[in-house]
C-alpha cells in the first residue's frame, strides 16, 4: 500500500512541476531536505515580477475527494514549517535580492479522469 501512495505522490509532484514550468518558473530543487526542519516538495524561481521570487511549493495529491480536497490537508503547523524551510533555502542558496512566496498545489488523480490541479499562490 505504501508503495502505491508513494507512486501517487510522485505522479502528483511530476504534474505540479510541469505546471510550474508551464507558468514559466524554473524548478531549482525537488524534495529538498533540511535535516532538522523537514522537506520541501518543490523550490522554483519565478522571474515574472520586478524582483525574482523564490517559490516554496507544497504538493498534496489524492486519488479522490472522499477525504476532502488535497489542499485541505495543509495545516497551520505545515505552513509554519514551510516558512522556516523557505528561510533556510534562501540562507543556504544566496542569489541576491529575492522575494519569497509559499504556494501549494493540490492534485486530484481519479481513475479514468484527467488530473485536476489547483494552484494556490501565497498561502503562507
Amino acid at each position: 500500500m505504501e508503495q502505491g501512495r508513494q507512486a501517487v505522490g510522485r505522479r502528483g509532484e511530476d504534474l505540479a512541476v510541469a505546471e510550474l514550468q508551464r507558468q514559466g518558473m524554473e524548478v531549482l530543487a525537488r524534495n529538498w531536505r533540511c535535516g532538522r526542519i523537514g522537506e520541501v516538495d518543490v523550490v522554483a524561481l519565478d522571474r515574472t515580477g520586478a524582483v525574482p521570487t523564490v517559490v516554496v511549493c507544497e504538493v498534496k495529491c489524492r486519488t479522490g475527494l472522499g477525504f476532502g480536497h488535497p489542499l485541505e490537508a495543509i495545516t497551520w503547523a505545515k505552513l509554519r514549517t514551510l516558512r522556516q524551510l523557505a528561510a533556510e533555502w534562501v540562507r543556504d542558496h544566496p542569489t541576491g535580492p529575492v522575494r519569497v512566496r509559499i504556494d501549494a498545489i493540490g492534485v486530484v488523480l481519479r481513475p479514468g479522469h484527467d488530473a485536476q490541479l489547483t494552484h494556490a499562490r501565497g498561502v503562507g
